[in-house]
């Protein structure tokens, strides 16, 4: 038990220092985020890093699902892993279709409306798919139900596949591997809009390969090594780490929507040092700081949710029944 804390102490630490890390180096470098946001103020590493980290975070997932899917078939039902890897790579081809749709469509858009709009809503866009990503009641249920349902799905497929065409029992599991790769590559095609238009098309891609090339990795060790990697222990590093991310940009998109006239302007009466708005993106107004400490207690608060629906709630109902 001693040495699952440690494990875990450590990865918590490694994951606080990488973060403070990463904002010194962006506060000392490239000086913090200008005040105008229709210029590309996300620094290349910031895009780089940010990127890479929400698409291995998300590949983490999509394995997690893909391994459960193939548990078991790789050694004794050869014939069912097959469709289920072609779906997985007809998803990923559908992710790299999508983004160019989402590319094409806020370029459109971008033609009519101002530029400062068009950051605060893809700003807005890309807090919403972080705050369901940092969400851990939605990743209980994730877990739970999602991937409950999935196998359950693929386990009447395979029963079911004496008496059904080989076509549609092709197709059946050839969707569940598409499903687990789009759902997060949709998630992720929304995200990365706002990274693009504040560092770039390049970045993003330079972020992107960092991303898949971690993502590989683990892929290769869960289906090739058939390594049990430790899943939760990643998600909550990268999750860490996605936590920072989160409040920077909720910092940097109300300071978007305040420019663009979306919201107002509220001082706060006193000023604040000039690195918490360099490194953090906290700047001395009522709307600002208000939305950047809603954000960190909604994925605090969703934590200590989740853990009590997982084992605090169980072992309090256990604790109840004994006594009766």
């Amino acid at each position: 038990m001693s040495r699952r804390l440690n494990i875990k102490s450590v990865l918590v630490l490694a994951g606080a220092l990488i973060i403070i890390g990463i904002l010194t180096w962006q506060g000392i470098i490239y000086g913090g985020n200008p005040p105008d946001p229709s210029e590309q103020h996300m620094s290349e590493t910031a895009g780089i890093v940010n990127t890479g980290i929400l698409v291995f975070r998300e590949g983490l997932e999509a394995i997690l699902v893909l391994s459960a899917l193939t548990a078991g078939l790789m050694r004794t039902k050869q014939v069912f892993w097959k469709p289920i890897a072609f779906g997985s790579g007809v998803g990923f081809a559908a992710v790299l279709t999508t983004w160019f749709v989402l590319v094409g469509i806020i370029s459109l858009v971008a033609a009519t409306t101002s530029e400062y709009t068009i950051q605060a809503a893809t700003g807005l866009l890309a807090i919403a798919v972080l705050l369901l990503v940092m969400n851990w009641f939605f990743h209980k249920i994730y877990w739970t139900v999602w991937i409950g349902a999935h196998n359950k799905k693929k386990s009447e497929l395979i029963r079911s596949s004496s008496s059904k065409s080989a076509s549609a029992t092709y197709m059946g599991l050839a969707m569940l591997g598409f499903s687990a790769i789009y759902r997060e590559g949709f998630e992720v095609d929304l995200f990365l809009q706002t990274i693009r238009m504040q560092a770039g098309g390049e970045i993003v891609l330079l972020g992107a390969i960092a991303g898949l090339f971690l993502t590989l990795i683990v892929a290769a060790l869960t289906f090739v090594a058939q390594r049990k990697l430790p899943y939760k222990k990643m998600l909550v590093f990268t999750g860490i780490m996605l936590g920072m991310v989160l409040i920077v940009m909720v910092g940097e998109n109300i300071q978007e929507m305040q420019q663009a006239g979306w919201i107002g302007t509220t001082g706060i009466g006193f000023s604040l040092p000039s690195w918490l708005g360099m490194w953090f993106a906290v700047f001395p107004n009522f709307e600002g700081i208000t939305a950047q400490i809603l954000a960190a207690f909604f994925v605090i608060a969703s934590y200590f949710v989740a853990e009590y629906m997982r084992s605090w709630r169980p072992r309090k109902q256990a604790r109840l029944n004994q006594a009766h």
